[in-house]
């Protein structure tokens, strides 16, 4: 197995290579949710717990919640949570979380000015890059997408991105979990159904990290889970986060909903709702072990309602996910969203303007985590062709996210009173010294002479990244 840099060494690597500067620069923060909104939103959280409530399958949990922590079982079947214990489990949620590769390295750091990037997953056909046609996904394809996770710079983790149909179902997740970590070095996200064969995973899990307590030392995965909306925490997702947090692995916990079908159809009304749902499985999770990792993020999907469909490329996708993750910051829980997504059905113009927007602001923003790149078809094709795009599009954003450094030296008066009377600036050597850290270098997108272009054969931007998939497939 090729040894997976460190986040420190890929933050050098991009400053050698022009992907952004090296120095601390004043970062581009673009934020939704003003402090007073975020606050209203919390409110509205604590206040739908409170007066609604959320129906808690798992008996044992239902009972610590009304037995033990002072929560009301109406007779609708509903569990009311008080404020003062969603404050007092808040409260106990740690400010970050880290990942770390197979050697030991740290990968990911929510805390960190750098976004860090990571593929979608269990999508249920992928886009065959070779014969470009539209098929279920095999084991196979999962190896491969680890291997051009691997491979690619700016993509931080590794994720299944596919659901493989050639695996029974009581062991495609562990199959699939199997495939990423044999087949690249970078932490996984995962995704158990049920808490045998989440046991499974994490056994798995220990054993390539050498045990479990290094594996909650230094996780090298992180298991993606949540309620189901409207409200509900069923019985499986009970265990499975209560599980992680005796395990104290990183979880994701986020539910899946939509507007207007099981929420409100407002981004604030779906946000405020779907963290509801959040924030009820977080404080299972901070009860059973205070200050086990978690974090949260939006997973509110927009449909087309006039046919039904899901729209990841649309704006609502990046308004509901950028205010979820503004209100998630304001309360202290690390969070994550969605990019480098499309609902085209091909790698095509459609696909490459949605990713490369959503892309843009999420990084602007300053997430911290974004997923979902190489999804198409709304989150149900999966697509190499894309992912690595989006690999170039990450090296972009970041560079954009990065900001202006103003200081005494960029400012550079004295370089200006040095070269401009000659126009000596291309030999200065504050340019020598710094050429290859000012700007970002692509590998895919043209920037060449276009006599110089066509004599290379024209090559356009599909065949560029078809060429680069089978150089690291190869």
């Amino acid at each position: 197995m090729r040894r997976s840099s460190s986040r420190s060494e890929k933050i050098s690597r991009q400053a050698a290579a022009g992907s952004f500067s090296s120095r601390t620069p004043q970062a581009v923060r673009l934020c939704l949710l003003k402090s007073e909104q975020s606050a209203l939103i919390h409110e509205a959280v604590k206040k739908i717990l409170l007066d609604v409530g959320v129906i808690v399958d798992h008996e044992p949990t239902l009972r610590m919640l009304v037995d033990e922590r002072g929560c009301r079982l109406g007779d609708d079947g509903y569990v009311r949570i008080p404020g003062e214990l969603i404050e007092l489990a808040l409260s106990t949620v740690p400010d970050r979380i880290e990942l770390y590769d197979l050697n030991g390295n740290k990968r990911v750091d929510t805390t960190a000015k750098v976004s860090s990037f990571c593929p979608g997953h269990n999508c249920v056909r992928i886009l065959d890059h070779e014969t470009r046609s539209l098929r279920p996904c095999r084991l196979e394809d999962i190896r491969r997408t680890a291997r051009v996770c691997e491979a690619l710079p700016n993509i931080d983790m590794t994720c299944s991105l596919g659901y493989p149909s050639d695996v029974p179902a009581e062991d495609e997740a562990v199959e699939t979990t199997r495939a990423m970590v044999e087949n690249c070095s970078k932490p996984a996200a995962v995704l158990a159904h049920d808490e045998h064969i989440q046991a499974r995973i994490f056994s798995l899990l220990a054993e390539v990290a050498g045990g479990r307590n290094r594996l909650a030392d230094k996780p090298i995965a992180l298991e993606l889970m949540g309620p189901i909306s409207p409200l509900k925490l069923p019985d499986e997702f009970c265990m499975r986060i209560i599980n992680c947090a005796r395990w104290r692995l990183p979880v994701v916990c986020y539910p899946a909903t939509f507007p207007g079908m099981s929420s409100p159809i407002t981004t604030a009304g779906a946000i405020a709702q779907s963290s509801a749902e959040a924030v009820a499985g977080i404080v299972i999770h901070q009860l059973v072990e205070p200050g086990a990792p978690v974090m949260s993020g939006s997973a509110v999907l927009p449909m087309d309602l006039r046919q039904a469909d899901l729209a990841y490329g649309s704006p609502e996708y990046m308004l509901n996910g950028l205010g979820a993750s503004d209100y998630f910051t304001s309360i202290g829980i690390p969070s994550w969203i969605g990019a480098g997504c499309s609902d085209s059905h091909d790698f095509d113009a459609q696909a490459a303007a949605e990713a490369g927007a959503n892309m843009a602001i999420a990084a602007l923003a300053g997430t911290p985590f974004v997923h979902n790149l190489g999804f198409l078809s709304g989150g149900r094709t999966g697509s190499l062709e894309m992912l690595v795009l989006c690999d170039e599009l990450a090296g972009w954003a970041t560079r954009m996210a990065g900001g202006i450094t103003a200081d005494a030296d960029a400012i550079a008066v004295e370089v200006v009173k040095r070269a401009a009377p000659d126009n000596s600036f291309l030999t200065d050597q504050h340019t020598q010294d710094r050429y290859l850290t000012e700007n970002w270098f692509p590998n895919l997108c043209e920037r060449s002479d276009a006599d110089a272009w066509l004599e290379r054969g024209s090559a356009d931007m599909r065949a560029r990244v078809r060429q680069k998939l089978t150089d690291i497939l190869r």
